[in-house]
């Protein structure tokens, strides 16, 4: 079975919110939204005025793109040294709320999907160390992801905390030059071990109990109850435009009309609403149609009155070649073999 038809790892979204540091940044070394639309082949206005979510892997690109337009090599550092209480959207709110720095990592591990999709968080606290690590959905991204979420947690640490944390032990997957490690020096206040096993700062488990300055703990639980809807309404969405692309698939089929326009026509939505939709579920289209038919085929297959030939009709290929190459690519064997095999 195919990678490509149930891996999502690559999808998600960005909350415009997140996005605002990366743009600023941008706009201070020169580069404007529209160019930064231009190169990444985005539609005009996609980033200006800010959009309410953007696709994960956009986003990524994004980071690669501003930083050769403004010729930065550190471009993701300089993202997250911009990093404020609303890049966090109502998660960052959540922890300036929180008692003490356990209680806001517990928080981020919680709730930073409601800020994006990039990666998770996970702590560990063990021999008087906690071991912070930042698990990235994109293993194939520049310099530029990493160094962004670290120097942001970093910022946004230090602000948290109403001064200068101690430095932790910073260890990054990606390489660095020695000309470049300098700045790493100046953001983290002590120089990271680069080409590590994980993206991951060590640092003593007392920080875990320092309180958070400032921080309006009555706040905490309206903030979380809202937090909980917010999440809740996400795999509610998520869940239901799936199934509602699925539905009217199965509908289509049978006439012969499956493709993106019809089916958001079926939906009253335009294809680019549907496919931002289904975007945030964390599917496109294509992944939806192909786990459709490939769970019909199954059905179908169980069935021995119904040849192969139609099959293929009533999963809407015009040729039997088409559907067994795709159901080789779904199962691994071509649709006989699966059949003899049950």
């Amino acid at each position: 079975m195919t990678n490509a038809l149930f891996d999502h790892a690559n999808h998600g979204r960005v909350a415009g919110s997140y996005l605002q540091p990366l743009l600023e940044a941008a706009a201070a070394r020169g580069v404007t939204p529209q160019a930064l639309e231009q190169a990444a082949g985005l539609a005009p206005g996609a980033l200006a005025p800010l959009p309410e979510s953007l696709q994960a892997a956009d986003y990524v690109r994004l980071l690669d793109l501003a930083a050769a337009l403004a010729h930065d090599p550190h471009f993701g550092l300089h993202v997250g040294e911009r990093v404020k209480l609303g890049t966090y959207s109502v998660y960052g709110l959540i922890l300036l709320s929180c008692r003490d720095f356990g209680h806001a990592f517990e928080q981020t591990i919680r709730y930073e999907q409601l800020a994006h999709d990039l990666g998770r968080s996970s702590l560990q606290v063990e021999d008087g160390l906690a071991r912070y690590t930042w698990h990235s959905r994109f293993p194939g991204a520049t310099r530029h992801l990493a160094d962004s979420v670290f120097a942001g947690i970093r910022v946004f640490g230090n602000w948290l905390a109403g001064a200068p944390l101690p430095p932790a032990r910073l260890e990054l997957v990606h390489g660095c030059e020695p000309a470049l490690q300098a700045e790493y020096l100046r953001v983290f206040g002590d120089m990271p071990q680069f080409g590590a096993d994980a993206n991951r700062a060590t640092f003593d488990a007392q920080l875990l109990v320092w309180p958070v300055p400032n921080a309006d703990v009555s706040m905490y639980p309206v903030l979380q109850q809202h937090a909980e809807q917010l999440l809740k309404q996400r795999a509610q969405a998520d869940a239901g435009i799936a199934a509602q692309v699925r539905a009217a698939i199965v509908r289509g089929l049978s006439r012969g009309q499956v493709r993106l326009a019809s089916i958001a026509e079926e939906l009253g939505l335009s294809p680019r609403t549907l496919q931002r939709k289904l975007s945030e579920a964390g599917v496109n289209f294509q992944q939806v149609l192909d786990q459709t038919r490939f769970a019909l085929a199954r059905d179908y297959l169980r069935q021995p009155g119904l040849s192969l030939v139609d099959i293929a009709f009533l999963l809407g290929y015009q040729e039997q070649s088409a559907f067994n190459h795709a159901f080789r690519e779904w199962a691994g064997v071509n649709p006989g073999a699966w059949r003899g095999q049950r």
